[in-house]
C-alpha cells in the first residue's frame, strides 16, 4: 500500500507558501504550512511529517533551530532548507547542522516537487528494513520466455549463496526478483534489507551502509547500526548501484573482500556475514569505461547477471498484470475490482510502456479510483494512454512488435508460422501501397517492386473483392 505523505513548509513569504502549496499538491502527498517556526514547532514534534521544508530567516525562531530542535527528537526526519543564492554561509550551516539537503530561491518548481519525492523514499527507507512479504512470488507474474528465463535463474541460484547482478529499465521489478531470490535461498529465515543508492544523499551514503558511532559528526547522537549489520546473516540489496559515489565504492570492495568494516566514527571491526545482490538500470560497463565505476568491484557484483525484460518485451504478461493490481490496489482502497473490457486489455497490451510494470500497476491503481463503472473502457484509461501512439509498432519499432508476435504465438503452441503470417503481412502492403496511389494497381505493383501480373494474382488470393476492374 502507497501511504499519502506529510509535508510541511514552514516559511514567513506567503508566496512561497502558495507556491509550494500547488506544486506539493499531489495524489499521493498531503500539504500543511506555517508562517512561523515557533509557531509550527509544537505541531511539528507532537505530529512529524515525513518531511519538513523550512526558510532560514524569519521572525522568532529560524530555520536553522528549527532544524536542530527537530533534529534533538526526531533525527531522522529529513528537512529542507530553502535560502536564496547568495547566502552560502546559511547552505554551509544547513548541511552541518544535518539538512536532508537545500533548495535555492528562486526555484523551479518541478525541482522543488523531484527533491521532496526524493525525500520521501528516503525517509521511507530509514524508518525500517525492507522484509519480504509472504507470498511475494505470487506478485512475480510471467509466461513470457523472458521471464521463463528469469525464474530459471532464481531456481538454479535457490541453494546458492552468490552474489547476483540484476540489469533492467526502471520499473522492471528488480526489487521483487531480490527478494524472490532471497526467499528461494539458504538465507530465507534471515533479515532481507534494501537500500536505494539513489535516493540517499551521498555525505550520508556510508552511514546508511556502516552506520556511525555517537558523535561520529553533527546530529549522530547515538551509535546506529548500518546496513550492513541489519543484513547480517541473510541479504541486502543494493539498488541503484551505478550511483554508488567513489569513495563509498572503495569501501564496499573491501567488505566483499574481508567481510569487515568499521562504523563512521569507529576504531572496532565489525564482521558480518551477508549476501549482496545489486541492482542497476545503467550500462555498468559503460561506467567502468568513463572511469565512474570501479573495475575491480564490478567484477565482484557481476558473478551471476540476471536481466530483466521491459514490459513492451513480454506484452503477453500485461492482461495477468493489470488484474493483479487491479486486485491489490481494490484491496488497498476497500472498494469493488475493477475489470477491463476485452478492448481494453488488448489495447494495454499495445502500448509502449516506458515506465514498465511500474507504470502498469500505478495506472492500475489510477482506474480503480477515476473508473466510473466496475468495468474499464478504453475511454476510461488516463488521457495519455487513449491513443496507441507510443507503441513499439506506431514508433516505428515494427520489427520488435513481430518479434514478440512471434514469441507469443510459438510460445502459445503456434506451427507453420510462415503460413499464418505472410498472408496477413503481404495483405497489409497490398493494401496500403493501394491507398498510396488511389486505388492504381500498376503504380502500387512499381511500390511493391512486384510485376502488375503478381499483384493481380496476389489480389485474387488475399483481396478478392479488389479484382474487379
Amino acid at each position: 500500500m502507497t501511504d499519502t505523505a506529510r509535508i510541511v513548509v514552514v516559511d514567513d513569504d506567503r508566496a512561497i507558501r502558495w507556491v509550494l502549496e500547488r506544486a506539493l499538491a499531489q495524489p499521493d502527498l498531503e500539504v500543511a504550512s506555517f508562517e512561523r517556526a515557533d509557531g509550527a514547532l509544537e505541531s511539528l514534534l507532537r505530529q512529524p511529517p515525513d518531511v519538513l521544508l523550512t526558510d532560514i530567516r524569519m521572525p522568532g525562531l529560524d530555520g536553522l533551530d528549527l532544524l536542530a530542535k527537530i533534529r534533538e527528537t526526531h533525527p531522522d526526519l529529513p528537512v529542507i532548507v530553502m535560502t536564496a543564492h547568495s547566502d552560502l554561509d546559511s547552505a554551509v550551516a544547513s548541511y552541518q547542522g544535518g539538512a536532508f539537503e537545500y533548495l535555492p530561491k528562486p526555484f523551479d518548481v518541478d525541482e522543488a516537487l523531484a527533491l521532496v519525492r526524493r525525500a520521501v523514499a528516503h525517509a521511507r527507507e530509514r524508518k525500517a528494513p525492507a522484509v519480504a512479504p509472504e507470498g511475494l512470488t505470487a506478485e512475480i507474474i510471467g509466461e513470457a520466455p523472458a521471464m521463463q528465463e528469469v525464474f530459471r535463474a532464481i531456481g538454479r541460484l535457490s541453494q546458492s549463496h552468490i552474489t547476483v547482478l540484476i540489469n533492467g529499465e526502471s520499473g522492471t521489478g528488480k526489487e521483487r526478483v531480490a527478494q524472490a531470490l532471497h526467499q528461494h535461498s539458504p538465507r530465507q529465515a534471515q533479515p532481507f534489507i534494501a537500500l536505494n543508492m539513489a535516493a540517499i544523499p551521498k555525505d550520508l551514503m556510508e552511514s546508511e551502509l556502516f552506520g556511525h558511532e555517537k558523535g561520529a559528526f553533527t546530529g549522530a547522537t547515538a551509535q546506529r547500526r548500518g546496513r550492513f549489520e541489519q543484513a547480517d546473516g541473510g541479504t541486502l540489496f543494493l539498488d541503484e548501484i551505478g550511483d554508488m559515489p567513489p569513495d563509498t565504492q572503495t569501501r564496499l570492495l573491501r567488505v566483499l573482500a574481508d567481510g569487515e568494516f568499521y562504523r563512521v566514527g569507529g576504531h572496532t571491526p565489525v564482521r558480518v556475514d551477508v549476501r549482496i545482490i545489486a541492482a542497476t538500470h545503467q550500462h555498468l560497463e559503460a561506467l567502468v569505461d568513463d572511469g565512474r565505476f570501479r573495475e575491480d568491484l564490478f567484477h565482484r557484483l557481476n558473478v551471476i547477471r540476471v536481466h530483466l525484460p521491459r514490459l513492451a518485451e513480454r506484452r503477453e504478461d500485461i492482461p495477468r498484470l493489470a488484474q493483479h493490481f487491479l486486485a491489490e490496489a481494490a484491496r488497498e482502497l476497500a472498494t469493488e475490482t475493477k475489470v477491463l473490457t476485452r478492448e481494453a486489455e488488448q489495447h494495454l497490451t499495445r502500448l509502449a510502456w516506458p515506465g514498465n510494470v511500474r507504470q502498469l500497476e500505478n495506472t492500475c491503481r489510477w482506474l480503480t479510483v477515476m473508473a466510473s463503472g466496475r468495468e474499464v473502457l478504453i475511454d476510461d484509461l488516463p488521457p495519455e494512454l487513449r491513443d496507441i501512439e507510443g507503441s513499439d509498432a506506431a514508433s516505428g519499432d515494427w520489427r520488435g512488435a513481430f518479434r514478440e508476435w512471434a514469441d507469443r504465438a510459438l510460445a502459445a503452441g503456434h506451427t507453420h508460422l510462415i503460413e499464418e503470417a505472410m498472408p496477413d503481412f503481404e495483405r497489409i502492403l497490398i493494401e496500403t501501397a493501394l491507398k498510396h496511389t488511389g486505388g492504381r494497381k500498376g503504380e502500387a505493383a512499381e511500390l511493391l517492386g512486384w510485376g502488375r501480373n503478381t499483384l493481380t494474382r496476389k489480389l485474387k488470393v488475399l483481396l478478392p473483392a479488389l479484382t474487379e476492374e
